[in-house]
């Protein structure tokens, strides 16, 4: 994609933004709670099976950034790879044994979402119309919408 088609998606990019910015910042003050951040991070340390929920969380940020989507963009695909790996488990007693091997997906996936979620809210309120220079986080957001 030409510099001048991904600016323009760009500019695609920050309208739907800013259409949603009521409920991208109550989902984020939502997850930035401890009933959802601090939560997610304790149960992982604390070898709880409660952690497995993170799961839906991150699965519930990942519907709304792909709906903010421009038209034509698909997600980044090495996130598509730490969702992947990072959603769809089941707990079984015996992942006790190899706790890390099945839940430190869930958080790393469950953190880069949040990351993109958190760099969606921020540029959305610093930006009223999208840079040509780019700041790092817009640039990572751009990234996970492939355009960039």
């Amino acid at each position: 994609m030409h510099w001048k088609q991904r600016h323009e998606k760009s500019k695609e990019l920050l309208k739907n933004i800013k259409a949603k910015m009521p409920e991208l910042e109550k989902l984020c003050e939502d997850i930035n709670s401890d009933n959802y951040y601090d939560d997610a991070v304790y149960r992982f340390y604390h070898t709880s099976f409660k952690v497995y929920w993170i799961q839906g969380i991150t699965k519930m940020i990942i519907d709304i950034l792909k709906d903010l989507a421009p038209k034509d963009c698909e997600y980044n695909s090495y996130f598509k790879n730490i969702f992947e790996e990072g959603t769809g488990k089941k707990f079984y007693r015996e992942h006790n044994k190899e706790w890390e091997k099945h839940t430190r997906p869930m958080l790393e996936a469950f953190f880069h979402a949040k990351y993109f979620l958190d760099m969606t809210v921020k540029f959305g309120k610093k930006f009223d119309e999208a840079p040509e220079l780019l700041d790092f986080g817009w640039a990572g957001l751009l990234s996970f919408y492939g355009l960039r």
